[in-house]
């Protein structure tokens, strides 16, 4: 039996406006936070003594974190080359450089030619000889439509019609992988991807524009022995029948407000060829909590607020306080009791709401002193109205389309 850690989408260094300067450290409290989580990880892999570790991809929040950033994430896994633990770390598409042009922020530990590291870069299939035996591996990343087709290609065809096209064409690609699989020795698949029927949560808007979903029919294959996934924060088994399990472990902390009530881990696999048992594990990650109190009706909002706030326990929570009030009653409300009731919480923000604006309810990660791409801001603002969940789709599509010229779109 062949032991694995399951883990993916990592995006260490995200969600510094959740944190505040740790004065010890220097250090963002949230980068600690992630750090802390990931080390919790490393820690079940050498305790168990797993034979091999798979990351989904995602490492980064971007291509191009800051070298303390990087130092972080490469301080825990180099803790496996101490124990001689295989480790496979997929590229996904917040890894890419240039939109995909000009390589891989993980592209450096092959480079360095860290012992028992495989960098999964491209699809192909990798034999990890592990302490139990030996392991398939076939790495699927992030890939882009100018991966798997040419321009001249997609000429005059629908979006749908190239997705069919490009799905076609990744079936062929991975078929030859599979016809060279030894049949007697487990495989996992290992894969960034998005697919058809997976829950989205905060990736629910993540994906337009970045890449295409694909079939869970790709995935389920009798040759496979796991499917592990990554891209989708949050954890899932697509395959019901569990034949093979086809698994997104999730993210492994919350990177913002959108997964504030999703739990967080990874998974433990247990495989021979034809078997397998896996179990998710969840993590002791940060607590997210909205309160959001209508103050309108109310002739004494700042109890009703008061009470709202007690209700909750924020201590080292992350906070975000909405409430909405009538114009004529904020002369009722004293801000600086409002920011003594919060003081326990790890950092929050408060956002009042004139019920006069609501139909343009302000977003923190919308503030005029944040760094944001057009896109990124209108997902965000989308990502927060839930009245235009069935639009957000096609609105960001046509965004996309008026933001990018031709050689752009067909970058991405």
């Amino acid at each position: 039996m062949i032991k694995i850690l399951h883990l993916s989408d990592i995006h260490i260094g995200s969600g510094f406006s959740h944190g505040r300067i740790n004065p010890v450290t220097g250090l963002n409290t949230r980068l600690e936070d992630f750090v802390n989580t990931l080390s919790l990880c490393i820690d079940r892999a050498l305790t168990d003594n797993v034979d091999m570790v798979i990351f989904g991809g995602d490492a980064f929040p971007d291509s191009t974190p800051p070298p303390y950033v990087q130092e972080a994430f490469a301080s825990q896994f180099r803790r496996l080359v101490d124990a001689d633990i295989p480790t496979v770390l997929l590229v996904g598409n917040h890894d890419l450089h240039s939109q995909g042009v000009g390589g891989a922020s993980l592209n450096i530990y092959r480079t360095l030619g860290v012992p028992g590291f495989v960098v999964g870069d491209k699809l192909t299939t990798h034999h990890i000889q592990t302490r139990s035996g030996m392991v398939q591996v076939i790495t699927l990343p992030w890939l882009t439509r100018s991966a798997l087709m040419t321009r001249k290609e997609t000429a005059g065809l629908s979006m749908a019609d190239v997705n069919q096209m490009l799905t076609e064409k990744l079936q062929v690609v991975l078929e030859g992988e599979i016809r060279k699989l030894d049949p007697d020795v487990p495989t996992v698949l290992l894969a960034h991807l998005m697919a058809d029927n997976a829950t989205l949560g905060a990736e629910r808007l993540l994906a337009v524009g970045k890449g295409f979903t694909l079939p869970l029919s790709l995935l389920t294959r009798p040759c496979f022995d796991y499917v592990a996934l990554g891209h989708v924060h949050r954890h899932q088994n697509l395959n019901k029948s569990n034949d093979p399990p086809v698994i997104y472990p999730g993210s492994i902390e919350r990177v913002d407000f959108s997964e504030e009530k999703e739990d967080k881990g990874y998974v433990m696999v247990e495989l021979e060829r034809g078997s397998v048992e896996w179990e998710f594990c969840s993590l002791p990650v940060r607590t997210f909590r909205t309160i959001e109190v209508d103050l309108s009706k109310s002739d004494d909002p700042q109890a009703v607020l008061f009470k709202a706030i007690a209700k909750h326990d924020l201590q080292d929570t992350v906070v975000r306080l909405i409430y909405k009030l009538r114009s004529e009653q904020l002369s009722l409300i004293d801000n600086s009791s409002i920011h003594s009731a919060l003081s326990g919480a790890h950092t929050y923000t408060i956002q009042p709401e004139l019920v006069s604006q609501l139909a343009k309810p302000r977003i923190p990660e919308l503030s005029a002193s944040s760094s944001i791409d057009p896109m990124e801001a209108l997902k965000t603002y989308l990502n927060n109205r839930e009245d235009l969940k069935d639009l957000a789709t096609s609105m960001l599509e046509a965004a996309q389309s008026l933001l990018d010229d031709d050689e752009e779109i067909w970058s991405i």
